[in-house]
């Protein structure tokens, strides 16, 4: 089973550039020191850090020395940190890039920010590129615009694994799909799997352009380099502001279905010669092919969950899992809700509706606890995935008289500073949700989680 996590966006708060110091862990050496929160190390052993992955290398060993700068009173002082094996330094920065972010050079036809609302905040338009990301978040990169001293520091640093976007092999299909940069994200790719990198990849299907031939050409590729050790492949997803695509595999269940049983030898293979499927195709296909999602041992530990890789199936083992460890809770929801004339709704987005209905039934058969699928029109085209749900949308589709309903959001539209994609707050939106009468609560959009959630919202 898959663990579970948040999968925020990332702060929208502006950063300062440098290694400024968020907080300072009473007792630890950087607090011996005198390092306090709002200082800015400036050194370490003499190096200026770019970001994490600098300080955590400089400052791997028993001491480290610091030039410290005090923005209170315009010094810089030099200090010398002392630990024991094993422990923290304990401080903690404002940012883990402390140069700022590298952001793409590329103009992918299918990407995301440019089918933005055109009212959309400034913050959801930047488009990061930055392999540091790659390597301490989890994000895709193309390697685009790593230089040759970032791709020695990738290897020498041995940050792996890297999540690297490569969409075709064919050099026009890549130019076509990418631009003129295209080239470079496979010398790179080349350079770090020869490195010893390993890389997790992913592929962005788009109809007509790299699937068919093309994409067999790329899983063929792929299939070569053996230190690509998993490869998504996700349906390219288009809004109503796209003036480039209007339709995807989610419209079409027989191009879908031709996805699934082209991969099918791939993973076939995998499993026989190297004991894992490797190649593995997101949820939506099989929900578009009007497929069963694979079971479990088919995910390899799932280890793209956060690309939309074994989700339902994670929650369809989950929910099997606490139908019968939880039953207890499970009937104490239901009696409740029934107790006391209540319905809990478990908001999601569309997609989800389905798998999460499984759930709802376990507590409530006759429909005291239900799914209550947000239709995305801030967004539109084919978007219905629950962590783009917006607050737009949301209090445009609840009822004005909740009384007597328990509304559990999903904490996946929110990001870490609790805000949904429109740039609304979730305390507003709670408050809201209140005044119409509704009982409120918060959940990650997993079966054990919801539960938790309910049994604190119920006084259990």
């Amino acid at each position: 089973m898959a663990e579970q996590k948040r999968a925020d966006y990332a702060s929208t708060r502006p950063q300062a550039t440098g290694a400024w110091v968020a907080s300072v862990e009473e007792g630890s050496p950087a607090w011996e020191a005198g390092i306090e929160p709002g200082m800015r190390v400036e050194r370490v052993n003499g190096v200026v850090p770019r970001d994490l992955i600098d300080w955590r290398w400089e400052a791997d060993g028993g001491t480290c020395e610091l030039e410290v700068f005090d923005p209170r009173d315009g010094t810089t002082t030099p200090c010398e940190l002392w630990r024991e094996p094993g422990q923290d330094w304990g401080v903690d920065f404002t940012d883990v890039l402390f140069d700022g972010i590298r952001t793409c050079v590329n103009a992918c036809q299918f990407c995301f920010m440019a089918m933005l609302p055109p009212e959309a905040r400034a913050t959801l338009t930047l488009r990061d590129d930055d392999y540091r990301l790659s390597f301490l978040q989890g994000n895709f990169v193309t390697l685009t615009n790593v230089s040759d001293e970032e791709a020695e520091r990738i290897v020498t640093c041995g940050l792996s694994p890297m999540n690297v976007s490569i969409h075709a092999i064919t050099p026009e299909v890549r130019r076509s799909l990418i631009g003129r940069h295209a080239d470079r994200g496979i010398e790179v790719l080349e350079r770090l799997l020869a490195g010893g990198v390993e890389v997790h990849a992913q592929i962005v299907l788009c109809p007509g352009i790299n699937d068919g031939d093309e994409l067999r050409a790329t899983l063929d590729w792929v299939e070569a380099r053996p230190g690509i050790t998993s490869l998504a492949i996700v349906p390219l997803g288009y809004t109503k502001h796209s003036r480039r695509f209007k339709s995807s595999y989610s419209d079409d269940p027989e191009a879908s279905r031709a996805v699934v049983r082209l991969l099918e030898p791939y993973q076939e293979r995998a499993r026989r010669t190297l004991g894992i499927t490797r190649f593995q195709l997101s949820d939506e296909f099989y929900v578009d092919a009007r497929l069963p999602v694979p079971p479990a041992e088919t995910y390899d530990g799932y280890p793209q969950f956060y690309d939309g890789i074994g989700m339902l199936r994670s929650f369809l083992d989950e929910t099997a899992l606490v139908a019968s460890e939880r039953a207890g809770d499970l009937a104490r929801i239901g009696a409740t809700l029934a107790e006391k004339d209540l319905v809990a709704e478990l908001v999601c987005g569309e997609a989800a509706r389905e798998t999460i209905d499984g759930l709802c039934a376990l507590a409530s058969p006759e429909g005291r606890l239900r799914t209550r699928a947000i239709r995305n029109d801030y967004f539109g085209g084919d978007v219905n995935v629950t962590g783009l749900i917006v607050s737009e949308d949301l209090l445009a589709q609840l009822p004005a008289d909740l009384a007597g309903t328990l509304v559990v959001l999903p904490e996946v539209m929110f990001n870490f500073d609790r805000l949904t994609l429109d740039g609304d707050s979730q305390g507003r939106i709670l408050e809201e949700l209140r005044r119409r009468g509704a009982l409120t609560a918060v959940s990650v959009p997993n079966p054990g989680d919801y539960l938790d959630a309910l049994l604190a919202a119920l006084d259990l």
